[in-house]
């Protein structure tokens, strides 16, 4: 069956990307889709087999430049690759999508050269995997003042706390840590960031359990005890951590909208084949009922407008004139548009829908991350408000 969603890409993006895109969905069918409903049951996280196949396809270093071993990509490829994988799974699309727009790209943004040398041939390869040390028990929206504290010994820090929701733990050779170093200096100068090993004496990691969304992906705990780093494990300037992680998060947002919409996709072309095949009342398809077609009409618009913005911002990203409002919306109005499109969606299949084999239901405990990843809704609206109340 061919994906609706292809026929609004070949409008929006160049051939050369058009191709991109189709060999990754290529992918996900062949060496996704037949297999994510055994890991699904079996309850296991992505294989290593098929981290391998992604770094063998080069997903991990797609916008990693050439010099460093990457594929010398942009925004947009790591957005295709979302919209592809996303369409079976958000879960896988996330493991490649974390390493490079949560791992990879704050050292790329703002890592020393050295640091560069060090790090990213492995990324781009997918031998080593960075993990987004953000997120912290009681510390979510408030990201300025986290409770992992660094104190400055001589010339080494000591690190102490914990972070959580770590996607892609299980698989990290480091993390990013965003530490409190300076609790008296003003509001966004009170952090900074360090390069961690994962094997560092001090450093423990667990799998958190009981997560029912994105649950081939790997969500940790890590926790972080007298942890001694040199001074050079700092990315980006000393207490400069806030701008470090608000720059990550830009580009970020962009992705996690990327899989609101390729969830959509599957649903829009779940439902639109089922409401044809689905014979009611003197056997006839209830895709002739106005309130069905209504559904149907209206996921296929969030997903036409959706993509259409959506790749309009990454030309922005890459033109470097993003801004933070723009980037928030897009997730917001994507996440927040699939999730409520595919309730409806499900109501249309019935009851069929609850089952796992059918999809929609993957689909649907998934896209609740994409409203509380990289920012909850609730806390970017009051960001987007803020040029709105100027006078």
């Amino acid at each position: 069956m061919a994906r609706r969603i292809d026929s609004y890409l070949k409008d929006l993006i160049p051939a050369e990307k058009l191709a991109f895109y189709e060999a990754v969905r290529d992918f996900g069918d062949s060496e996704i889709a037949p297999h994510l409903l055994h890991w699904e049951r079996s309850h296991s996280l992505v294989p290593d087999s098929c981290i391998q196949a992604m770094g063998d396809m080069g997903l991990f270093g797609l916008p990693i430049a050439e010099a460093y071993g990457g594929q010398g990509g942009d925004h947009t490829d790591l957005v295709l690759m979302g919209l592809a994988l996303a369409y079976h799974s958000q879960a896988v699309a996330i493991t490649p999508g974390a390493a490079i727009s949560l791992g990879a790209k704050p050292l790329q943004l703002c890592g020393t050269e050295a640091q560069k040398q060090a790090h990213l041939p492995a990324l781009a390869k997918g031998e080593r995997m960075f993990v987004f040390g953000l997120s912290e028990p009681g510390r979510g929206s408030d990201a300025a003042n986290p409770q992992v504290t660094a104190v400055k010994k001589g010339d080494r820090w000591v690190l102490n706390g914990e972070k959580c929701w770590s996607t892609n733990a299980r698989w990290a050779s480091h993390v990013v840590v965003h530490a409190l170093t300076n609790p008296t200096g003003q509001n966004g100068k009170r952090s900074t960031c360090f390069i961690v090993p994962m094997g560092q004496k001090g450093v423990f990691y667990q799998e958190m359990q009981g997560k029912k969304v994105w649950e081939q992906s790997s969500t940790g705990s890590i926790m972080l005890e007298n942890v001694e780093v040199p001074h050079d494990a700092i990315l980006g300037a000393e207490n400069d951590g806030f701008k470090v992680m608000v720059t990550t998060l830009n580009g970020g947002r962009l992705f996690i909208a990327s899989l609101a919409l390729g969830s959509l996709a599957f649903a829009l072309d779940k439902c639109r084949v089922y409401a044809e095949e689905r014979l009611q009342f003197d056997d006839k398809p209830i895709g002739r009922f106005q309130r069905v077609q209504d559904v149907i009409v209206d996921m296929d618009i969030a997903l036409e407008s959706g993509l259409t913005w959506l790749l309009h911002l990454c030309r922005l990203y890459e033109a470097g004139t993003l801004s933070r409002e723009q980037a928030a919306k897009i997730k917001v109005e994507c996440s927040r548009r699939a999730s409520d499109l595919i309730v409806l969606a499900m109501e249309i299949c019935g009851g069929v829908a609850c089952f796992d084999e059918f999809g929609l239901i993957r689909h649907h405990n998934d896209l609740f991350v994409t409203r509380v990843g990289e920012g909850s809704n609730f806390a970017l609206k009051d960001l987007i408000v803020r040029p709105l109340r100027q006078a």
